[in-house]
């Protein structure tokens, strides 16, 4: 644990990490060009040649379209519109309220199953689950009699671990498709890759991941000795888990509201000549799908609004476009490293070194045999091994979708099926890295209950749920790779 926390202190912020990989995809340009360095492209026949970063016309291009590169980058419009829907749902308290209900008043049998699941669903609010979850699991657990240590191990560990497996849409599925749109236009430049591309194997991957953690608290985390908290530990009122009166209103209401607009969406949706279907009738290149990031924001920001009202905490129109604006106040460190990821993914495809890498790289694969499947456990194990010290979604998969995605579409794997393997090397070595931040913040939720935990302690309870989750995760993987099963709308799993 120290010698990781010790590397991944010694990387620079993401934002001047990307701006470093620019230079070394620069000077890398440079030889290659140099050495003439080129390729034929699969996709129609052309020599494709290795370009100078260095040169001229790199250097008009590099600053000619830095401003194109940010606005067009893909998932900056999707982010900023669903976290618009997302905060005013988060803001008005709508979030919070319907993680509460769904941890309280759970039978003793099905408390871990319940916090499990809440904590798959819970990544729409991002790193509020953080706050709001990991607490109400300790409280969830002490309310039913059991260890409020372990509640607040498995909330953690079911939003770290768990994080891309949300059965609710979330922001980071607008990023990584956006991301991954890119990649794989490296290859295809009419590629498009849907926020719901990964929606049904998400599902399943909740309700797995939930039932895996329930099954490891029992047979392993629950034998061990250590889960009293100390005598004189603080612990704080029951009463929190409860909704007020004009809570729970709200909370029926804000969600009649959903299943209305759901209802209307459906059948708007439903008949043959929907305004809302494809050219071809379906919905795998439909309006919808193309549209889903604003569904998504409008519904968050319905069941926000309804239930804000209820509640107080919207009481005149002027308090949603405020609550707005909160929220894409916190994305802004986002969107400022979104400018540097933009910058190397236009220089990256620009000097042509992604193409020749995933042309050779495919080529390779075809010669060597080696069966498909052992190459998706080289690329997990690579990966969770990376996501140990980068532990952020959004700047691993940046570095790596323009490698992966187009060397896999090459030798016939489609872009999502590469998206959702990334998902889960992307949180199953989360839950397990001091590197991230929340685990520090888990860390001090522990210690309400336990004053002498430390890093080795929150380590040690959450390695065995981690592993086994992973594990799981790859099996569920590798049998909707073998079914043929789609992975989401429109997007075929092989």
């Amino acid at each position: 644990m120290a010698v990781i926390e010790r590397v991944g202190n010694a990387l620079p912020h993401p934002f001047w990490l990307f701006w470093l990989l620019a230079a070394i995809l620069a000077v890398s340009s440079a030889i290659m060009a140099a050495l003439g360095v080129s390729v034929v492209s699969p996709s129609d026949g052309e020599t494709v040649v290795v370009r100078n970063l260095l040169s001229g016309d790199g250097l008009a291009m590099a600053v000619s379209t830095m401003i194109d590169n940010f606005a067009s980058f893909p998932p900056m419009a999707t982010i900023v519109a669903v976290i618009m829907g997302v905060a005013v749902a988060e803001r008005s308290g709508f979030l919070a309220a319907l993680m509460r209900v769904s941890v309280s008043r759970v039978p003793t049998g099905w408390v871990v199953f319940a916090v499990a699941f809440a904590g798959t669903m819970s990544h729409v609010a991002s790193a509020a689950a953080y706050v709001i979850l990991v607490p109400l699991g300790g409280l969830a657990f002490r309310a039913v009699g059991r260890s409020p240590i372990l509640g607040v191990v498995v909330a953690y560990t079911a939003i770290a671990s768990g994080y891309d497996a949300s059965p609710i849409p979330t922001p980071n599925d607008a990023i990584f498709a956006g991301i991954t749109t890119a990649a794989a236009q490296i290859i295809d430049a009419e590629a498009y890759v849907s926020p719901l591309s990964n929606w049904f194997f998400n599902i399943a991957s909740s309700l797995v991941l939930a039932t895996v953690i329930t099954l490891i608290t029992k047979f392993v985390l629950e034998k061990r000795p250590d889960l009293d908290p100390d005598p004189d530990a603080d612990l704080e009122d029951l009463g929190a888990l409860r909704l007020s009166t004009e809570e729970r209103s709200g909370l029926r209401r804000a969600l009649l509201a959903l299943g209305v607009a759901l209802a209307v969406l459906t059948a708007i949706t439903v008949p043959a000549g929907s305004p809302l279907r494809g050219a071809d009738g379906g919905l795998a290149e439909s309006p919808l799908l193309a549209g889903i990031g604003a569904v998504v924001a409008l519904l968050f920001g319905l069941v926000g609004i309804v239930y804000g009202q209820r509640v107080g905490t919207i009481r005149r129109p002027a308090d949603v476009p405020a609550l707005m604006v909160q929220g894409i106040r916190q994305m802004a460190p986002v969107l400022v490293l979104f400018f540097a990821i933009a910058q190397f993914l236009a220089y990256f495809a620009w000097t042509h070194i992604g193409d020749v890498i995933a042309v050779r790289a495919a080529e390779a694969l075809e010669t060597s045999g080696i069966p498909i499947v052992v190459l998706f456990l080289f690329i997990l194990v690579l990966l969770t091994l990376i996501n140990i010290i980068i532990t952020s979604g959004s700047a691993m998969w940046s570095i790596c979708a323009p490698v992966l995605v187009p060397m896999l579409m090459l030798v016939d794997v489609p872009a999502e099926t590469t998206q959702a393997l990334f998902r889960i090397a992307d949180s199953g070595s989360t839950a397990i890295t001091p590197m991230s931040p929340y685990f520090v913040m888990a860390l001090g939720f522990l210690q309400r209950y336990r004053k002498s935990a430390g890093i080795g302690t929150l380590a040690s309870y959450t390695l065995p749920l981690a592993v086994g989750m992973t594990l799981v995760w790859t099996l569920l993987f590798f049998a909707w790779w073998a079914l043929g099963i789609p992975l989401g709308p429109g997007a075929p799993v092989r």
